[in-house]
């Protein structure tokens, strides 16, 4: 295979939820750094000082790194919204090449603790909300060259360990997973490739710092840029041949010939951790600890 390095998204168009910041704006800067399109569809458009970035922050960044941007308020809970979004996005840059379902809610909380209005903002957003981005983007997609779904989702395994006690978020994230299990066979026979991508360890993003395990989780992440030069190397590659997948980030960096991930270590001198939803590290440096929430 060609490594990813020499293939580029240039002049392809593509549509990310949740990409006002985290690993959807990094998703959204490798594609810039090709010469893509880039639509930001977020509900982010004013600053947060918790957590900060928002739409417009976002695209101006795509544009200084040479894509162009198009950002578009959007609550992928709305059904209105995510229609005017990606019709706003076809408009502008005459088609969508590629969606990237990355919006996505957590909240860690048991049975007992969790309201009800959590668990269905969790379930809109991250299960319905990615079902309903592909129903509005398919017709574009079936239009392209080589269409691609990427939703930021993990592998299925329905050890019950991945369940207990977050049960709730469990669900809403296996939800996300099936709709790349159930399109991948529907879509086979239109030639759009669907797939799912998770990374190996925590990563460094707002969710990780303000909610999972502050500072000294943050240090043992990887950086954002680990899962976009990933996601970077699935839609570079040919849709018709390359769907049905629950990829992790590092196999599909060592399948472009990397084998050193230090790089993209927050604090290279202590270990990663392993990710949700993960039995075993794939590298070298990833350790399971009591931040492995997803025991």
């Amino acid at each position: 295979m060609t490594p990813a390095t020499t293939r580029s998204l240039a002049g392809k168009t593509l549509f990310i939820t949740g990409a006002s910041r985290g690993i959807g704006l990094a998703i959204a800067m490798r594609a810039a750094r090709d010469g893509a399109n880039v639509v930001v569809a977020a509900k982010s458009v004013t600053e947060n000082p918790r957590i900060p970035g928002t739409i417009y922050t976002a695209a101006a960044e795509i544009e200084a790194a040479g894509g162009q941007a198009l950002a578009v308020p959007c609550d992928i809970r709305f059904e209105d919204q995510v229609e005017a979004a990606v019709s706003q996005a076809a408009s502008c840059f005459g088609g969508i090449d590629i969606l990237v379902n990355n919006a996505s809610a957590i909240d860690l909380r048991g049975i007992d603790a969790l309201e009800m209005k959590r668990f269905d903002l969790m379930h809109q957003i991250n299960a319905r909300g990615t079902y309903l981005c592909c129903k509005a983007a398919l017709p574009h997609l079936r239009r392209s060259a080589n269409p691609h779904i990427l939703t930021l989702s993990p592998p299925l395994d329905l050890n019950p360990k991945w369940f207990s006690p977050n049960l709730a978020y469990t669900m809403s994230k296996y939800g996300m997973s099936l709709v790349t299990l159930g399109l991948a066979r529907d879509l086979a026979a239109d030639g759009v490739a669907v797939n799912s991508l998770w990374p190996e360890t925590a990563i460094a993003t707002a969710a990780v710092g303000n909610l999972l395990g502050g500072d000294e989780l943050l240090r043992r992440s990887r950086k954002p840029e680990i899962v976009a030069d990933a996601a970077h190397a699935i839609l570079v590659r040919p849709a018709k041949s390359c769907s049905g997948n629950f990829f992790i980030d590092v196999e599909v960096l060592k399948e472009e010939g990397m084998a050193d991930f230090s790089t993209y270590a927050v604090d290279p001198r202590v270990d990663a951790v392993l990710d949700f939803f993960l039995d075993a590290p794939i590298t070298a440096k990833v350790t399971k600890s009591t931040f492995h929430l997803g025991k």
